[in-house]
């Protein structure tokens, strides 16, 4: 239950002491069978149906490594500019928990796979920040916990808790940062900008959706505060399972400003795993929080070793995709773009997709503009993400394509994209049942013209007395006159051919 906490302003806080962070992300692989089984690990399954003797941690069953799980760990490794081990073994990790059938987890302690890396992340100012990297191991995922009766959705004042083991032993992959120091303020913004590059890395590898919301990865924050000038780290606090990005922030900021009144008060900070509350963004008191001894982490005895030859890795790394920083700031610079301007793209989940678009065939500025556009605009107003949308970059080339070669212009292809969301079929077929290309017909184009100078006589002495920006009116009556359908830079040369004015 949500308690309230006493609290420091932030600026107050930030005054006084430097925090130091630890950020541990576990991010769960996209592997169709288990770390250790050959059980599947499709989502949405019934409960306890995707279960083997070894994920339940039956007598006698026995584990095997999961090669595409090994291979996966050493391409993060790899990105995340680590040194990848030439030995490393599993270890188990012993505690008891409802959720983990065998009471011990499979992961790795002292030898992990991936070692001493880091991660250059940018601020919103465009400011670069290196986090360094401690390790990235090799474990498995827990089952699932439900519990039902109480307030708050977990174990206290539940009247009873459901086990779902079709998770337990999907394999999992777990980033520790060395102690992030040096950000003073901006640490909760660092935090965030960390979790949010990681992420875009995990994607961009393929070994994982990375969808934080799913739970497909999810971020412990390590938050420690000390005195101006003193080099001692102090007592942490770990906030568990933090699953969004400004969750992530939020949290930082919050035991940021806990700590600090805790420490002015003249109290001292509990070693604890702690909840964040999304509804408030704080946070409450889990357990005090173990020690690696308590674990009595000893070597898994039913697993060999790994030891990825160098050809192998040399292999993997040679296969990695281009890297997301090097690619957006290579894409900065090719569209002529500012800092900003890159920032919101990612802000709106946009940088795919325009991506897509150009490679579809349309010019960098014209699907720049459509997505952040007009499709930013619907996908707000249906409370969609753009990738949601039931548009396809294809689909915005071929309107981009329509409105280049002149028979679209900007309110129909408007119309066009509203009627490829609403599900009446591609551009072209959209455009064939709404009747909505350009009016493009010199004859009909002139008609209207004629029309409109005819019913506007005060206004046609206007333009032929000089004042040419009066033509604006005659194009709108045209404009109206063919629904929205006539090319209007064509229409108003024809007004002023007809009147006998120049542009000038």
């Amino acid at each position: 239950m949500t308690t309230t906490t006493d609290l420091v302003s932030y600026e107050d806080a930030l005054a006084s002491y430097d925090p130091v962070m630890g950020l541990e992300v576990h991010v769960e692989l996209g592997t169709k069978t288990k770390m250790f089984c050959g059980c599947s690990t499709e989502l949405g399954q019934d409960a306890n149906t995707q279960t083997c003797p070894t994920c339940l941690g039956l007598p006698g069953a026995l584990p095997v490594v999961n090669a595409i799980g090994v291979e996966s760990a050493i391409r993060i490794g790899l990105a995340l500019h680590c040194e990848i081990a030439e030995w490393c073994r599993f270890a188990r990790k012993n505690y008891f928990y409802p959720d983990m059938p065998k009471n011990f987890q499979t992961s790795q302690y002292d030898e992990p796979i991936a070692f001493n890396g880091y991660l250059d992340v940018q601020l919103e100012d465009g400011e670069t920040f290196r986090v360094e990297i401690e390790r990235a191991h090799m474990e498995e995922d827990t089952g699932k916990s439900t519990h039902v009766g109480g307030a708050t959705g977990r174990i206290h004042g539940a009247s009873h808790s459901l086990l779902d083991y079709n998770r337990a032993g999907i394999p999992l992959i777990e980033i520790v940062t060395k102690p992030i120091e040096g950000a003073g303020m901006r640490a909760p913004e660092v935090a965030k900008a960390y979790v949010r590059e990681l992420r875009e890395v995990i994607k961009a590898l393929g070994v994982s959706e990375a969808r934080m919301e799913m739970g497909q990865m999810r971020c412990d924050v390590n938050l420690s505060l000390r005195p101006h000038g003193r080099e001692k780290f102090g007592t942490r606090s770990e906030t568990k399972n933090v699953n969004s990005l400004r969750s992530v922030e939020r949290a930082a900021r919050f035991e940021i400003q806990r700590h600090a009144a805790v420490l002015n008060g003249g109290g001292t900070i509990i070693q604890e795993t702690r909840h964040f509350h999304e509804d408030t963004g704080s946070t409450t008191s889990g357990r005090v929080k173990e020690e690696a001894e308590d674990y009595r982490y000893f070597p898994e005895p039913d697993l060999v070793p790994v030891a990825p030859s160098r050809e192998w890795v040399e292999e993997i790394r040679a296969s990695l995709p281009e890297l997301p920083l090097v690619r957006r700031n290579r894409l900065l610079a090719e569209w002529g773009i500012s800092g900003t301007e890159m920032q919101a793209i990612l802000n709106a989940g946009a940088l795919d997709l325009i991506v897509a678009t150009i490679e579809a065939g349309a010019d960098a500025v014209s699907a720049r503009k459509w997505w952040m556009g007009e499709l930013a605009r619907s996908a707000n107003e249906s409370v969609k993400s753009l990738d949601e949308l039931a548009i396809t970059p294809e689909q915005v080339a071929r309107v981009t394509e329509l409105v280049s070669k002149g028979d679209l212009n900007d309110k129909l292809a408007r119309q066009v994209i509203e009627g490829v969301l609403a599900g009446e079929g591609t551009p072209d077929e959209v455009v064939d049942r709404r009747g909505l290309k350009v009016v493009s017909d010199e004859g009909a184009l002139t008609t209207a013209v004629e029309e409109a100078i005819a019913g506007n006589p005060g206004i046609a002495d206007k333009i032929r007395g000089g004042k040419v920006a009066a033509a604006g009116a005659l194009v709108g009556a045209v404009m109206k006159a063919t629904r929205g359908q006539a090319d209007a830079a064509r229409v108003k040369e024809l007004i002023l051919e007809k009147l006998g004015v120049g542009e000038g």
